[in-house]
């Protein structure tokens, strides 16, 4: 069962080893495919990537000028091979944990007709990058939240969900994930952890008045489309962000 799964990446040579390795340490439950979308970096991180590759072939790595998130996913999306039967996503600072996908293609296998799983997240404050595991003692957080690494997705689903919205600074991933509901796609939640994700200083969301304007432009545009075309499906229930004002947009 071929696996893609897509990351963007920019300036982020302090984890993207780790992010990697936490992928491949997984290539003996899928046909592993890692698309990586450097976002024009200006740090190391295109070396420590070509390093990396050295080592695995399933990893494959595109350029592009620095345009911003949503369009390197889609050049990611771009690449997909005929070959490949579901896509997941993983930030280059996140950690997927160990057994994340044989968990969740057993769903799969369970039900062909199955288009999406969408798991838990847990928000970390530490990982430990050789272990790629929380160190102890951290302070951790679980929840389902409003990631694409939480999901592994059908490649029908993604084809038929289409491109992300490059007019999105942030919160494309918020836009993509309501679309994907809206569609009305089968699918379970297990509750098992399919992210860690890496709470630090250079997170996206700690950008100040960004996140919470650019997840908010994304309800409103997921309001607007619903209102349009009633056969559209509600998003109640799908994601927990109960505890979303402790993390996401600090």
């Amino acid at each position: 069962m071929r696996l893609s799964v897509i990351m963007p990446v920019y300036n982020r040579e302090h984890y993207v080893v780790a992010a990697l390795r936490s992928l491949l340490r997984q290539r003996d439950d899928a046909e592993l495919d890692v698309i990586v979308v450097d976002d024009g970096s200006t740090d190391g991180t295109v070396d420590i990537v070509r390093a990396v590759m050295r080592e695995a072939s399933c990893i494959r790595l595109f350029h592009q000028a620095h345009q911003g998130v949503a369009s390197a996913r889609n050049t990611g999306l771009g690449q997909l091979q005929p070959q490949t039967q579901f896509v997941s996503f993983l930030d280059s600072d996140d950690i997927s944990p160990s057994g994340r996908f044989k968990a969740d293609l057993v769903h799969f296998k369970a039900d062909p007709s199955l288009d999406l799983t969408y798991s838990l997240m847990m928000m970390v404050e530490d990982l430990d990058d050789e272990m790629l595991e929380p160190t102890p003692g951290s302070r951790r957080k679980i929840a389902r939240g409003l990631s694409l690494a939480a999901g592994t997705f059908s490649r029908r689903l993604i084809d038929r969900i289409g491109s992300f919205d490059e007019a999105f600074r942030q919160a494309e991933d918020t836009d993509y994930l309501l679309r994907v509901f809206e569609s009305g796609p089968r699918f379970v939640m297990p509750d098992t952890i399919a992210l860690y994700y890496r709470r630090h200083p250079g997170n996206m969301t700690r950008e100040p008045g960004v996140p919470l304007r650019e997840y908010m432009r994304a309800i409103h545009k997921s309001m607007k489309r619903r209102k349009a075309d009633p056969s559209l499906h509600t998003v109640d229930g799908i994601f927990d962000l109960k505890d979303s004002a402790d993390w996401r947009f600090m």
